[in-house]
């Protein structure tokens, strides 16, 4: 046999290797007698993944995606043209846009309000299929009762479907299925990666239905999680508890040291009660209305928060919602949310919290240069 012939065929045996961690499965397809069949179906890393969330959640299904965004595209294509879509008016502007884009292309109805108001009920409809919301939101935290949606939301229209973004929560803090959630959506890409390293998206639900609907329109739009970053979020999840418990700690002491600042005009911080029963990592706050211009000088003096779209990780971040997460709004989309420049956003890392204050006691001082 030529040994061009026989390297292509040459592989090693790994029924005894009997290795602690599962191996990345880096492969398109598999051979005909495998219980699987191929990766854009499904692969024995993203499997793995989802029975992760599935504990985690302590839900049915789990459905992984390759980003939060490409999750939230999966819970829109359970709409059909003709339906009613409503949306919690506070929402990360790229799901505001993506939104928008879909309902007007696809003939969906689209209403956006305060679900956690009056207006629920009197927008509800009988083509109402799907409530979209955040909670906590972004931006400001607000949270949101999921019963309580749920039931004004049945009580106009049985089959409607509640959809909540549970990312910034996680299960960790909060399980949305089990407060009459129909479906819950995530980006992976934040605390279940934890590192800032790979891209994800997770769906998750108790319907059988649901789950297989996502399941066959992810496998004809090829939107699977690729095997590496699915390997690499597993590998996360092992320290996602570890992670969640310290997240909560660092940002409970720097909630109370930004409280003492004379710079900072409000902070942002949701309810914790029986439905969040913890939160960690992420807060907003506005500066006071004399410093509405230096938002800027105030990011750029700060040395350990990076500047981009980086959150929820191991490294502190900060941004400006009015010119990063919700820059593809109108100024007047931002004004009907309350975003104004002055709002900041703050994620805290593992750095010690010390070391953060410091840092923002310089930025702080910036502000009256």
């Amino acid at each position: 046999m030529d040994r061009t012939t026989e390297i292509l065929h040459t592989r090693v045996n790994t029924s005894q290797a009997k290795s602690n961690v599962t191996p990345l499965y880096q492969c398109s397809s598999f051979l005909s007698d495998s219980d699987y069949f191929y990766t854009r179906k499904g692969n024995p890393n993203t499997t793995e993944l989802e029975q992760v969330f599935q504990v985690l959640e302590g839900c049915r299904y789990a459905r992984v995606v390759t980003t939060g965004m490409s999750a939230i595209y999966a819970a829109l294509r359970l709409l059909k043209p003709g339906d009613h879509l409503i949306v919690d008016r506070l929402i990360y502007g790229c799901t505001y846009k993506l939104f928008k884009d879909f309902c007007q292309h696809y003939g969906i109805e689209l209403d956006f309000i305060d679900v956690a108001g009056s207006a629920l009920k009197q927008t509800m409809k009988s083509n109402t299929q799907m409530i979209f919301f955040e909670t906590p939101t972004n931006p400001f935290l607000k949270s949101i009762s999921i019963s309580k949606v749920q039931q004004i939301a049945r009580e106009s229209q049985p089959s409607v479907r509640i959809v909540v973004d549970n990312t910034w929560a996680t299960p960790f803090f909060q399980r949305p299925l089990e407060l009459g959630a129909d479906v819950c959506v995530y980006s992976a890409t934040k605390f279940y990666s934890g590192h800032s390293d790979c891209m994800g998206g997770v769906l998750t639900t108790n319907h059988e239905d649901l789950a297989e609907t996502i399941a066959q329109n992810r496998f004809y739009s090829g939107a699977i999680l690729d095997p590496h970053s699915a390997w690499l979020i597993r590998r996360s999840m092992q320290t996602f508890s570890l992670r969640m418990e310290g997240h909560q700690a660092v940002l409970r002491e720097m909630r109370e040291f930004l409280e003492k600042q004379e710079e900072v005009a409000q902070i942002f911080y949701p309810e914790i009660n029986s439905q969040l029963t913890g939160y960690g990592c992420i807060l907003f706050f506005e500066l006071t209305a004399e410093f509405e211009e230096k938002a800027e000088r105030f990011m750029k003096s700060l040395r350990l928060f990076e500047r981009g779209t980086s959150m929820a990780s191991v490294v502190s971040a900060v941004a400006q919602p009015f010119s990063g997460s919700h820059l593809s709004l109108s100024c007047q989309e931002k004004a009907e949310m309350g975003i104004r420049p002055r709002l900041l956003r703050l994620c805290f890392g593992f750095e010690k919290p010390e070391d953060l204050k410091s840092d923002l006691k310089i930025a702080f001082r910036k502000l009256h240069e």
